[in-house]
Order: structure tokens, then sequence, then C-alpha cells
């Protein structure tokens, strides 16, 4: 008998008959003997019109009463699995956040989690009962309701099953589990059936959607194992796990792209000590995340060339902060482009293996794609490419890994 947390997403809990179909699911788990925390996010949309409200009731809104109006979505759901589940004779209850309770600081919007007391609903398990939580909430220590941010409900999950110590934590999606690279361009794209949580990572980060990097970052942190599970189909997932339980691992595990990438390009700085301080000051003051960096310097060595890229969404508040800076800089012009995507190749077999990424380089001049920008990592290289190239980029590397289904 085991213990299981089981996510259902907002496509998953969609309407009336989706949520009928989720509880099946935690019916199934519940009759194989084990002990279920299911976690529901908010019916798919519901979040998006519930945000419109507060913006159009409040430009400058209190992020207190922006928290108690967002998490009603997954109130909503949980109530309804609770009596779909009853309905079908399976004991269920729906928690909240404040009721088990889940405690955060008070960083209303993004609050992190900080501790979750188990006792109540560990007594209601022994009575053979399914708890239903709402994800994405929690309570601050002001007892105001708190949100989690962006993939809270990921979250919540992965820290119940912490918490509760669950023999693993099914995350049920839309997708019937995590691909080589996206089978929407790639129809060659095979499902993984095993992935380290190290590779999972830097595929979320780099832009692979399934799972949000915080989720998968508490998951390696705590050793909770995680299966990414279609709620539509009754296969198995893909695993994320200790990379010590992969047998065989392959070199390359996955090619990830981001199309949220933009360029900045400042020309003609000064070559001199302070000069990157100079420049990224201002874009962290701003709170704007700076990924891949290049530098260039010029024959004479006195002017450099300084190349990076920011999130699409914040290309122009950072073309205006530098703007702010100039003089203190002194670049002589500033050139960006947002007609760029990040791709990057990702394995732990990098480690002991060379030639990943001349295999990379040599595969994107065949197809004549320029690279832009290079950054690595110790299981990762990452190439900024024009956007227009991105199909032929993914199909060709993709082949050239030996990633093909067959």
């Amino acid at each position: 008998m085991a213990r299981i947390v089981m996510k259902f997403g907002g496509t998953s809990v969609a309407d009336l008959d989706r949520i009928a179909n989720a509880a099946a699911r935690v019916k199934d788990e519940v009759e194989a003997g084990h002990k279920v925390i299911v976690t529901v996010s908010a019916m798919a949309g519901v979040t998006n019109q519930l945000v419109g409200y507060v913006d159009q009731t409040s430009r400058m809104y209190d992020a207190r009463e922006y928290d108690a109006i967002v998490s009603s979505g997954e109130q909503v759901t949980s109530g309804l699995m609770a009596l779909r589940l009853q309905e079908m004779g399976v004991p269920a209850r729906s928690w909240l956040g404040w009721q088990i309770p889940l405690r955060t600081n008070d960083v209303h919007g993004k609050a992190r989690i900080e501790a979750i007391e188990t006792e109540e609903i560990s007594g209601r398990f022994a009575e053979g009962q399914v708890a239903v939580v709402a994800g994405f909430q929690g309570i601050s220590p002001n007892n105001r309701i708190t949100t989690l941010g962006r993939g809270g409900t990921d979250t919540t999950a992965v820290a119940l099953a912490a918490a509760f110590r669950a023999d693993r934590c099914d995350i049920y999606t839309d997708v019937d589990g995590v691909y080589t690279t996206d089978p929407r361009i790639v129809a060659k794209a095979r499902k993984i059936d095993k992935i380290s949580f190290e590779e999972m990572l830097e595929m979320a980060s780099q832009g692979a959607k399934v799972l949000q990097t915080r989720s998968v970052e508490l998951a390696m942190n705590h050793g909770v194992r995680l299966q990414v599970r279609s709620s539509f189909e009754m296969s198995d997932g893909t695993l994320v796990v200790d990379e010590d339980e992969i047998v065989e691992q392959q070199i390359v595990s996955g090619i990830a792209y981001s199309r949220d990438e933009a360029k900045i390009t400042l020309v003609q700085v000064s070559d001199k000590p302070g000069v990157a301080a100079a420049i990224f000051g201002p874009l962290t003051q701003a709170s704007i995340n700076v990924d891949m960096i290049v530098q260039s310097v010029s024959p004479d060595g006195e002017r450099t060339d300084m190349t990076f890229t920011v999130s699409k969404a914040d290309l122009e508040r950072a073309r205006t902060a530098l703007e702010d800076h100039r003089d203190e800089i002194g670049y002589r012009e500033m050139l960006s482009d947002a007609d760029v995507v990040k791709i990057s190749v990702i394995g732990i077999g990098m480690r002991s293996h060379a030639g990943v990424a001349q295999t990379m380089f040599s595969t994107l001049a065949e197809k004549g794609i320029n690279i832009q920008v290079i950054s690595t990592s110790e299981i990762k290289i990452s190439t900024l490419v024009a956007e227009e190239y991105t199909e032929l980029a993914l199909r060709a590397l993709h082949t050239a890994y030996g990633l093909d289904a067959h």
C-alpha cells in the first residue's frame, strides 16, 4: 500500500465531465489500496478570468485582496471533486490551504511554503478518507490567504508529497509524459520513460512547459519521485527520479526551446574594469533577469561589444533602464532583436562524453543556421538563433543526436 499525491491541472478539471474523469482515476488508486491526497487547480480559464476582474476593478490593487479573489477558483474545484468522489462511493473531504494549514511567508502573489501541518489529514487517512486539497494557496503569518504564483498547484502537490512522505507524486496533465522535444514540431519525438531531476530542471527552465522549475527543484531537494501522466489515457507516464535510478543514461535526453527571448547588443563599450557592473546593475535594480551573455573585444583592446538576452516581456524595460544609464555605461549604440529563439540540448551523459557541442554546431552549420550566442553548463548547451529556423533546427538536432523514434 502506497501513499500517492495526485495533481490535476486546469485542463484535467476543465468541466464537470473532466472532473468526473479525474475522480475515476482517483477511485482506481483507492481501490488498489493506496492512501491518496488529490491536489487540484482551478478549472481551465477561471484564474485568468478572476485576474481580469481584479484588473478591471483596481489598477493598483491590494495584493492581499488579489490573493483572496484568485485563490477561489481552486476552492470551487476541490469542493466539486470531493462531491464527485462521494457520489462514486469514495469517502472524500475538500481542504483549503488555511484548513490544513499550509503555512507560507507573507509575499502575496508568489508566496513560498514554510511548513505543512500533517496531523489532521493523517487522522482522516486512518479512516480511509481521501483529502482533496485546493492547490496554489496557503496562509500567511497574518492569517491572510496567500497564493504561490505560477505553477503553484504543482508546488503544492510536491510539498504535500514531501510532508506526508508519499511514495510518488503523479502530475496529471493533457500530455502523456515528457518528450525528447516538442512533438507538435518534431513528429519523431518520443516519450521518455525516466528522466533525472537535473535534466528535467534544465528542460523546464529552457522552455519545456510540462513542469514548472520550482516544483522540480522542490522534488529534487526532498527526493520526491514525480510521474507526469495523462488524465485522458491509461498509459504509464514519465518518471522524474534521482539519476542513480537511471541505469542506461543517454548522452542527450532532450532538446528544449524557448521563444521568450530577446537579444540586446551594446556596441563599442569601454573595455575596462566595472563596465559589466555598470551594464547589469541597472537591469538588476529593474528586476530584469539576464540569461546568455557574450563579450567580444575589438582588435585594439579598448572597446568591446556586449550581447545578452532577456525575456521578451522585459525588452522595453531593459532598453529604458540602459538608456537612462547611457552616460555611465558609455556605449555607442544599442541594438535589439526579439525575433530569436533559444535552443538547448540537455543530457547528464554530457558529463562523460566529448563532442556534444561539436555535433550541435556542425549540424546547425550544415543547415545554414547562424549561431548568435552560446552558453553552456555541465549538462546543457544553449544556442541563440533566428526564430525563423526554430523548426528546422529542432528536427535536425533531434536526428543528429539519435533521438528520433523508429
